[in-house]
């Protein structure tokens, strides 16, 4: 097989949204699960859902470790009936702590889609970043979707349904690809290489970086993420009350930060990865601090620039591991990568709901402004073109 077919590359790209999906509708129908289950304040039953995260981030390794020798094709299959499964269970859930392994499951099968799905989409691209690019949009247009139907189900019908409706998606989407997914070549046999082959220690040197650029900005995708919805309901206040309209407005800020992975995702392939990386997470400082004070269509406006920036620099990842990683172990890789980043990134769920509480949003908008300036230092440290290319001839000719 020379390339992807498009069929289940389309597949691929929904795996994608649904993955993100599932993973908001918690949090985006929080306040009406909170009274129902007797909690006072949503931000108290908010960390019940960090089992979901946790597991997001572990389940990864093994996710991608069973996606190069298994297969992915079979991880995907898996991904596609999990978390469909878990969804509905979630749906009949009656306390806090049945939602909360409900939850758990919801992320342990979620953990599948990043390490599988990406590298068996990229497997073959002439052009990765680009559909690396793609691939976010979709990805974070699962996020749009999560604030804007969750809110219509739970206005309309009830939070319930909120699971129901995407799990039986899921599944019927795993049927789907059962049946118009060919059979994979055996790791052995994949034939794609790396585009920049790098000396042990630079390579090192590259997933260092990575992995400790994912985490933080994985941290600021968590927190903003699972908060922007109360965010929007308390900083608008007065402006926009409706919680279905509130999640029209959310959308709109997702679908449109959609769109900056599709952008960079083609600069990625045209502009210096390093050079393009600062500026985005440079840039995300000072739009946080200015949310951190804003209010009504300022605060909205506001969050517009910084989820566009946030969105944005999730393509550099996945575009470092095609650029520097054998597809044979990319999964492994990018299990790894996400197992660290995602794990520690997933303390944001749980210290969103109590930071909070404690001292407000202006708090948390601060906090992530110093985040994203961590970021920058990190990515500082990422080697230039001109080093590895010059350490990748030296290599050749050594």
């Amino acid at each position: 097989m020379s390339h992807t077919p498009r069929s289940v590359a389309l597949l691929l790209n929904v795996a994608h949204a649904l993955d993100h999906l599932f993973l908001l509708v918690f949090a985006t129908a929080v306040t009406t699960i909170a009274t129902e289950f007797g909690f006072a304040r949503w931000e108290d039953l908010m960390p019940y859902s960090v089992g979901a995260f946790v597991m997001f981030g572990l389940g990864s390794l093994p996710s991608g470790r069973l996606g190069d020798l298994w297969g992915r094709r079979r991880m995907m299959l898996v991904f596609f009936v999990g978390i469909g499964a878990s969804a509905l269970l979630a749906a009949v859930t009656v306390n806090a702590w049945q939602m909360a392994a409900a939850l758990t499951l919801i992320g342990t099968f979620a953990s599948i889609y990043h390490p599988v799905g990406i590298p068996m989409l990229v497997q073959h691209a002439r052009n990765p970043g680009a559909t690396i690019g793609v691939n976010g949009l979709a990805g974070n247009l699962g996020i749009a979707v999560a604030a804007v139907v969750t809110g219509f189900l739970v206005k309309w019908v009830g939070w319930r349904a909120a699971f129901v409706v995407p799990g039986v998606v899921a599944l019927a989407c795993g049927v789907v690809f059962a049946r118009i997914a060919p059979p994979e070549e055996p790791p052995a046999t994949r034939g794609r290489k790396s585009a920049v082959t790098l000396p042990a220690a630079m390579l090192a040197r590259v997933f260092t970086v990575m992995t400790a650029a994912a985490a933080t900005a994985s941290l600021l995708f968590n927190l903003t993420t699972n908060g922007n919805g109360q965010l929007l309901a308390e900083r608008m206040r007065g402006v926009v009350d409706d919680p279905a309209s509130l999640g029209m407005l959310l959308a709109g800020v997702y679908a449109l930060s959609s769109l900056a992975q599709v952008v960079v995702g083609r600069l990625i392939d045209r502009v210096p990865l390093k050079r393009l990386y600062l500026t985005i997470a440079l840039a995300q400082a000072p739009l946080l601090a200015l949310a951190a004070y804003a209010q009504g269509w300022w605060l909205y406006a506001a969050l517009t620039g910084v989820m566009i920036l946030i969105f944005g620099a999730i393509p550099f990842t996945d575009a470092m591991i095609v650029r520097y990683v054998d597809d044979r172990m990319r999964s492994r890789v990018a299990g790894m990568r996400l197992t660290v980043s995602i794990g520690i990134s997933s303390l944001a769920v749980w210290l969103l709901g109590p930071v909070v509480k404690a001292g407000g949003f202006h708090t948390l908008m601060l906090a992530m402004a110093g985040i994203a300036l961590c970021t920058t230092a990190i990515v500082s440290w990422l080697p230039g073109e001109a080093a590895t290319r010059r350490a990748a001839a030296a290599l050749a000719s050594g």
